[in-house]
């Protein structure tokens, strides 16, 4: 099995993720420092305590998330949570690389790109929302009932649809994770209907008075492709082992 070096890990994703160019709320790369050298990579949707587990029993020397530990606004204190997690990955050596706007936001690897290609939408150059993170893409449902269900299927859970009525759709937005806040963004840019993770009270109305359909479709179950994605390129390039762990997780 290859091995490469912690340092040149940290560079083939920073080189590829572009962290710089992101304002960010929290921080990108390398989050946690564990052993030199790298063998095998883990990847996952969030740096969870079951993942953390995981990834030692894989035998995994880095873990490669989408969320970190560190958020801007947190106390700062290692108490807790945070100690149990932190003191596994100190205990055995492992690695934390964390992107999360970055991962967001690249443009064929990237959690957008993937929920597309997982929804089989043809993506737009058009991008929209702060950072430019909105995808906008085409698809043909004869009405908003008809992309629930075919989103259901792909995903494999339920979705929550705000159902204005309108039919047919062919231009569809989406961004995933917790961006209800870039549905106006998205009526702006023309879109018919909206798929993201989570709504908050205003969109059910702005999609009523709008008439534009509104998919919430759980955090966690629209950032799955992302990690995996890039993890998978960037261990095969460096000749890396490599594993996607998916902590199940109903949000």
């Amino acid at each position: 099995m290859h091995t490469t070096t912690r340092d040149e890990l940290l560079q083939a994703c920073d080189a590829l993720l572009q962290p710089a160019r992101f304002k960010d709320y929290g921080p990108n790369g390398l989050q946690v420092e564990g052993k030199a050298q790298i063998r095998r990579l883990v990847s996952g949707v969030t740096a969870s305590r079951a993942l953390i587990e995981a990834a030692i029993a894989d035998g995994a020397d880095a873990i490669f998330v989408h969320h970190g530990l560190f958020w801007r606004g947190q106390s700062g204190t290692v108490t807790g949570w945070m100690k149990q997690r932190l003191a596994l990955l100190l205990a055995h050596d492992i690695s934390l690389l964390a992107y999360h706007l970055p991962l967001d936001a690249h443009p064929e690897l990237g959690n957008n790109a993937q929920l597309g290609r997982v929804l089989e939408l043809q993506p737009e150059p058009l991008r929209f929302g702060e950072q430019d993170l909105g995808f906008m893409g085409q698809g043909a449902f004869a009405d908003p009932a008809a992309l629930a269900q075919h989103v259901e299927q792909r995903l494999g859970r339920r979705v929550t649809l705000v159902d204005p009525g309108r039919r047919p759709l062919r231009r569809i937005a989406w961004c995933t994770g917790g961006a209800q806040s870039y549905f106006e963004a998205a009526i702006a840019a023309g879109a018919e209907a909206f798929i993201t993770g989570e709504i908050s009270e205003p969109q059910a109305h702005l999609a009523r008075e709008c008439g534009v359909a509104f998919l919430a479709c759980g955090h966690h179950a629209t950032e799955r492709y992302g990690a995996p994605a890039v993890a998978a390129h960037v261990a095969a390039s460096l000749g890396l082992a490599h594993r996607f762990i998916d902590i199940e997780n109903p949000a």
